[in-house]
């Protein structure tokens, strides 16, 4: 596969910038595998496709506030600080972005408030830099009511105070994401309760999103792109309850591409999850073989991004690029705050 076969107009008018006030409101495209078909339904419909006894594993990684607006010791040059990963929890070194990068060097300190400041320790790339807090402890906490929710770049605004409620999941517990996995903002508590009591098993996993997932790709031969690492855990008990409910003879509904990788990453040769934690660079295109995940909860995406590469991957390029133009024809909307498409 090249890049250029993952490529389609989308209007700028269809991103959307604003979610649904009500979170299921969304539009939800289905795409049948195995029949060709493209049907219009609401997202709240997943309750009545999904069956008792099914497995509907959902991404719990928690969106933190990564945007950090700071001022640099003596010169009080104003400094934005990203957030991109801890590096060591004990001495709170993190690694993050700085813009303008031409401003900050090793040495500097990066005022945020009275209590929160850190010191370039080093470089690492033109505009990367490793951190020091002043802070030991819970870094996330220390950033929640002083930092900005860091919406995607294709979102063409500020963030705004409801931004961090809506760009986080309702299940969402565990900090370490940049960016939300953006298939499972369309549940509501009340919706998780519906398929819980129908029968559904919801089984919540880690993977913690980073800013790669925005990285374009830049070769045309896919075998040459690298996806970025990102940290993901499965527990004892998450895979128990997965494989006891294979085993009893359900079908496994991924919620997001995070989830995903995070599953194809720790699956069996038997076809069964193991517990697991580390770093994952997976990167799922065409023609992959899935091995575990049967159906599939995901949003619409970038043109040419790994994203789509990996719903092309599952669901056969030539039918997902035709569910996009459908999309685009139905003016459906796009991307984080957009719509969604489950593919069966």
């Amino acid at each position: 596969m090249k890049l250029s076969d993952f490529n389609y107009n989308l209007p700028k008018g269809q991103i959307a910038k604003y979610p649904y006030q009500k979170r299921d409101d969304a539009r939800l495209m289905v795409l049948n595998r195995e029949t060709k078909g493209i049907e219009h339904r609401q997202f709240r419909d997943v309750v009545d496709i999904l069956n008792k006894g099914d497995i509907l594993v959902v991404n719990e990684s928690r969106v933190f506030q990564a945007r950090l607006i700071g001022n640099k010791e003596k010169t009080q040059a104003k400094i934005e600080v990203f957030l991109l990963r801890e590096l060591n929890s004990k001495e709170a070194i993190w690694d993050v972005i700085v813009d303008p990068a031409r401003k900050v060097r090793i040495g500097n300190k990066i005022y945020f408030s009275d209590d929160l400041w850190c010191e370039v320790i080093d470089n690492t790339t033109s505009r990367g830099r490793t951190v020091k807090f002043n802070q030991i402890g819970n870094i996330y906490r220390a950033v929640e009511n002083i930092g900005l929710t860091p919406l995607p770049p294709y979102i063409k605004r500020n963030a705004e105070p409801q931004d961090k409620e809506y760009y986080q999941t309702v299940y969402a517990r565990v900090d370490g994401s940049v960016a939300a996995p953006t298939a499972g903002l369309h549940f509501t508590p009340e919706l998780m309760d519906a398929l819980k009591k129908k029968g559904v098993i919801v089984v919540p996993i880690i993977l913690h999103i980073g800013l790669g997932t925005f990285r374009q790709v830049e070769v045309e031969d896919l075998t040459k792109h690298r996806m970025d690492s990102e940290y993901y855990e499965i527990t004892s008990s998450a895979a128990e309850q997965i494989n006891k409910a294979l085993e009893a003879g359900g079908k496994l509904t991924a919620v997001g591409t995070s989830t995903v990788r995070a599953l194809e990453s720790s699956v069996t040769a038997e076809g069964f999850i193991r517990s697991q934690k580390g770093w994952t660079d997976k990167f799922i295109y065409p023609s992959y073989g899935f091995r575990i995940v049967k159906q599939m909860i995901t949003n619409f995406h970038m043109p040419q991004s790994t994203l789509i590469m990996m719903v092309s991957a599952f669901a056969d390029t030539d039918l997902v690029m035709k569910a996009y133009k459908t999309a685009v024809k139905e003016n459906y909307k796009f991307l984080s705050y957009g719509d969604a498409m489950m593919v069966l």
